[in-house]
């Protein structure tokens, strides 16, 4: 009796313990709406929560991608970072279709005699995982947790696929939320952020530099002679080389820059801890990769340049975000007036 008191006494006390690590799981996890910082997160929770030595996560990586691609962050598997592009499971395939009607966590091994030949596996066993977790929310699958080796060996039991499956379900709920902000802050054609977006992100960190944070630049760039695309090409072409231009753009900037289309063919970029020099340069890889892209809308190739502004802030002179706004704005003029296609540095 005393000892089967003592067996309920310490199953209690981790169940206890467990529900207030879901409690500090869910915390961490709502405390961001950025996607991509999100899917850090639930990795790096994984292997605190679970001490595993391998974890990677399957997410989109964007709001209207069709497959789940292999996070870049994984962690502790051996595989290529360069070859992460390459794995990706199809939305609409076999794999995620089953997951989807049987939300646990699975071996392997059992899928693969759930759904022989089913080619989805290849990418799985590329990572040699021992178990696996469908994150789903709304009735969709939303991601897919991969873990390997546990810290100390052993499989998982009952009780760890219990407390995985918990955690799945918050990091679902969190990425849904993520994809919620994502469908009101994200322009639907180039990608980008909204300009409201960008104007609320520019001012908490022109807050923020009053109590001691790093400084930013801006960025300001404008298609030239855009209209003659549109009058030439006809307007799809225009979208596609919105599209385009917006690419460049999303593939020079880091996560923590904020990047946004700032109205009709005009983009506007703020780079958290980066001086005028800094930003001139990013500035000029946008305007040459521009210049050498060519954009294709049918049997059209449109090729177009663009004209940028950039500045730093300075205290002095930016006694408010739109007064920094009317200065990057001042500098692009300067690069329309002087022959376009270059990048002007604010006074």
């Amino acid at each position: 009796m005393v000892r089967s008191r003592r067996v309920l006494k310490k199953d209690l006390e981790r169940q206890i313990f467990d529900l207030k690590n879901l409690l500090e799981v869910g915390k961490s996890l709502s405390s961001t709406l950025d996607y991509h910082i999100l899917n850090d997160s639930i990795l790096y929770t994984c292997l605190g929560a679970l001490t595993v030595l391998q974890a990677a996560f399957f997410s989109k990586k964007s709001i209207d991608a069709t497959d789940f691609t292999l996070h870049r962050s994984f962690l502790g598997f051996d595989l290529d970072p360069d070859r992460t592009t390459a794995q990706s499971i199809p939305e609409a395939g076999a794999l995620v279709s089953y997951l989807a009607e049987h939300p646990r966590c699975h071996t392997l091994k059992a899928l693969e005699a759930a759904l022989p030949a089913c080619p989805e596996f290849e990418v799985l066993r590329a990572l040699g995982p021992q178990i696996l977790v469908p994150l789903k929310a709304k009735g969709l699958v939303n991601g897919i947790l991969v873990l390997g080796e546990k810290i100390g060996g052993g499989g998982f039991d009952p009780r760890d696929c219990d407390y995985l499956e918990n955690i799945a379900g918050l990091a679902a709920i969190a990425i849904h939320n993520a994809y919620l902000f994502e469908l009101t802050t994200t322009d639907r054609l180039t990608k980008l952020k909204l300009k409201h977006t960008f104007l609320n992100a520019l001012e908490d960190r022109w807050n923020a530099y009053g109590e001691g944070h790093e400084g930013f630049s801006v960025v300001m760039l404008d298609i030239d002679h855009f209209k003659r695309v549109n009058d030439t090409f006809g307007h799809q072409a225009g979208d596609e080389t919105l599209r385009g231009v917006a690419e460049i753009v999303q593939a020079e900037v880091r996560v923590v820059d904020v990047a946004a289309r700032y109205g009709g063919e005009e983009f506007i970029l703020l780079l958290p801890g980066t001086d005028r020099a800094g930003a001139w340069e990013a500035a000029e890889r946008i305007r040459k990769r521009v210049e050498a892209a060519g954009f294709v809308s049918g049997d059209k190739l449109v090729r177009v340049t663009v004209s940028l502004g950039v500045a730093e802030f300075q205290s002095p002179l930016d006694p408010s975000p739109a007064g920094l706004i009317e200065r990057v704005d001042r500098a692009l003029y300067a690069s329309k007036q002087n022959g376009r296609n270059r990048s002007s540095l604010a006074d």
